[in-house]
């Protein structure tokens, strides 16, 4: 039996008898890690007692065809932080973790179910692919010491594991996560740093929209100037949207692209992760970019003047109505050659069977004044301006089905006929979602109300500005089937993280931690499984886990949230009342009217507070067992009022 050092301290040969040998370190404190496990895993039995990691570790991995970085990351997991040495055999039956490919496959584990046994001397993982043992893996660093994620030796810690007996499988097949790297470009590396992330919690696909109005992000050998002009805007800073024209001559040095080698790396990369790249080039709205390099691609007279969006106000909501035309002309016959080189050239970089095509939020005020969308009108026989649309989706799918992949778009691509093969991505709602499956299609779930990440987590006046809130316990509220379709039509779903707010990774791992472990709950565990107030534990849990791998997250569940409307039984026809409550149970709210910045010596919230009359702010923070817990929100009371329907008082002045 043939064994080479991975990692850790030099060993003499003697050593090696003591693989099996608990780590003897008696003054050491014991870590007992509770089982917080995120998503919960479909069966587990606690079995009593504990596994402990001794100083040095052999992993048998008979198959290691597509382990090879699973095996990279587990000898890093447990040598670095442990300082034990790590060895990896090809056969040894009395290994610490053994790793097991089903000969006969198990029908119930499918393709990334996974058996999970930890005993006091050994942990077994099988599975009958190797993404199971992936997860099972991903599962094993969860039932560790939340130290098992340090960078570095934590010295004076026994390493232990509950014993448990785990059958693990997911509920659907499509577990994603968009992320959008045209409104902000990021990196090749951080692209990597978000795969490495969403995996811990097994994500199986990774959504990138990587064209919109605002940057090119994908080179097109065959059209240079998508990136040479549409990959690069004025750079600005503050709230996207609200931001001034550029001037003349202003530098567009803000941007960047991926090029063919770097899309060969990333769908590599995430390939040895077990997850697919979904590339999404988004038509026939939010094309400004294209149009900016190309502007024969336009039916509007002026759009050789345009220019990729920096931040500026362009369109007009509800609608949309566009102050400039931002789409793709489906009458003008430039456009579809221009489709067929970018996605002959998307098609080979990416494997993954599906080609999103967005379709979403297309304007199409420029196309009702259209003389060529009028004759294409005529010529056709369509009636409406989505019947148009649809006209174009329909010579998409054709375009892109000849590359040989499907085609996946928003549920706008619904509006005016369906193209035949096409799967919907369900995002207002799930209303173009049940639609769809009625219509025999298959659906992807990401609807706003649940799954959008760039919503803000808590209460407005402490959160970076954005449209609209989703809080935590909403997402996990998350159900992908809705009772009247067929199940078997749904795909599974995603969470989507637009990025016209989103400067930084910092702020990237803001918002989708932790809303993106409910998302992947919902996606991953039974239906039945499903319980709040633990998930809650469970996310708290997995808190220190991120601490040590310096991952940002928001608290946001913690906060107090504040729910102001009319006192109906005041004297006053306007008085206020104000109820305060928090998502995670078991917290002790003190508030202040004076100014102060109250704590645990402060009033205690019990009932319904109303505002004294010429009190400006209402201040409140949350705790737990004496300690702070969650933010001081400082609420003024005008807003309160605001929110409550009343008129603002003009002498409450926050100080």
């Amino acid at each position: 039996m043939k064994k080479f050092i991975i990692a850790g301290s030099i060993l003499f040969s003697g050593l090696m008898g003591l693989a099996q040998q608990p780590l003897r370190q008696p003054a050491a404190p014991v870590a007992v890690t509770p089982i917080s496990l995120i998503p919960a895993p479909v069966s587990l039995r606690p079995d009593g007692g504990h596994f402990t990691l001794p100083p040095v570790i052999t992993i048998e991995a008979r198959d290691r065809q597509d382990l090879a970085a699973t095996l990279v990351d587990l000898v890093r997991h447990l040598s670095l932080p442990t300082g034990a040495a790590v060895s990896i055999a090809k056969v040894d039956p009395g290994a610490t973790i053994r790793l097991i490919v089903n000969k006969t496959p198990e029908a119930v584990l499918g393709e990334e179910g996974y058996h999970l046994t930890v005993s006091p001397r050994h942990v077994v993982i099988q599975a009958n692919r190797a993404a199971g043992l992936f997860y099972g893996i991903q599962s094993l660093y969860q039932l560790l010491p939340k130290e098992i994620e340090s960078p570095v030796r934590v010295h004076g810690m026994v390493w232990r594991a509950p014993c448990v007996t785990i059958t693990d499988y997911p509920r659907f097949g499509w577990r994603g996560l968009m992320f959008d790297v045209s409104r902000h470009f990021f990196t090749k590396a951080e692209v990597k740093q978000f795969i490495d992330e969403m995996v811990k919690y097994k994500y199986n696909l990774l959504h990138l929209h990587l064209t919109d109005d605002e940057g090119w992000r994908i080179e097109i050998k065959s059209l240079p100037k998508l990136t040479s002009v549409g990959a690069w805007r004025v750079d600005k800073v503050g709230t996207f949207g609200t931001f001034s024209a550029p001037a003349p001559g202003e530098p567009r040095n803000y941007g960047g692209f991926y090029t063919h080698d770097d899309i060969r790396e990333l769908v590599q990369y995430a390939k040895e992760r077990f997850v697919n790249i979904l590339p999404e080039v988004d038509v026939p709205g939010h094309s400004l970019a294209a149009i900016a390099s190309y502007p024969e691609l336009s039916c509007t007279a002026g759009a050789e003047n345009y220019q990729v969006r920096s931040g500026e106000k362009f369109m007009n909501w509800p609608g949309p109505v566009a102050l400039i035309d931002n789409t793709l002309c489906p009458a003008n016959e430039k456009v579809y050659p221009f489709l067929d080189a970018v996605f002959t050239e998307v098609a080979q970089l990416f494997p993954f069977g599906y080609i999103h095509v967005g379709g979403d939020e297309c304007a199409k005020n420029f196309w009702e004044k259209s003389d060529a969308i009028r004759q294409l009108m005529q010529k056709e026989g369509l009636k409406t301006m989505e019947e148009v649309q649809s006209y174009f989706e329909k010579r998409v799918e054709k375009i892109v089905g000849s590359k040989g992949k499907k085609v996946i778009g928003w549920d706008e691509i619904l509006e005016g006929g369906l193209a035949p093969n096409a799967l919907v991505m369900s995002w207002r709602g799930v209303k173009g979602g049940i639609q769809a499956a009625k219509m025999g299609h298959e659906v992807v779930m990401s609807p706003t109300t649940f799954v959008y990440l760039d919503y803000m987590q808590g209460d407005a006046v402490v959160e970076p500005p954005v449209y609209a809130t989703l809080r935590l316990k909403t997402a996990y509220s998350f159900e992908p089937v809705p009772d009247s379709v067929d199940a078997k039509l749904i795909r599974g779903g995603q969470g989507n993280l637009w990025t016209e707010q989103v400067y930084n990774m910092r702020h990237m791992e803001y918002m989708i931690w932790p809303r993106s472990l409910a998302i992947a709950e919902c996606l991953w565990s039974p239906k039945e499984k499903k319980d709040w107030n633990d998930f809650a534990r469970r996310t708290e849990a997995n808190f220190g886990r991120m601490d040590l791998e310096q991952v940002k997250y928001a608290r946001s569940m913690f906060d107090p949230i504040f729910m102001p409307k009319k006192d109906s039984s005041g004297a006053a026809a306007d008085s206020l009342i104000v109820q305060l409550s928090t998502e995670v149970e078991g917290l002790d709210l003190y508030y202040s009217f004076d100014n102060s910045n109250p704590d645990n010596f402060y009033p205690k919230y019990a009932a319904p507070l109303i505002p004294p009359r010429d009190a400006s702010m209402l201040k409140v923070i949350s705790y737990r067992g004496g300690r702070p817990i969650g933010r001081q929100i400082d609420m003024p009371i005008n807003e309160l009022r605001r929110r409550a329907g009343l008129s603002t008082r003009p002498w409450l002045k926050p100080d």
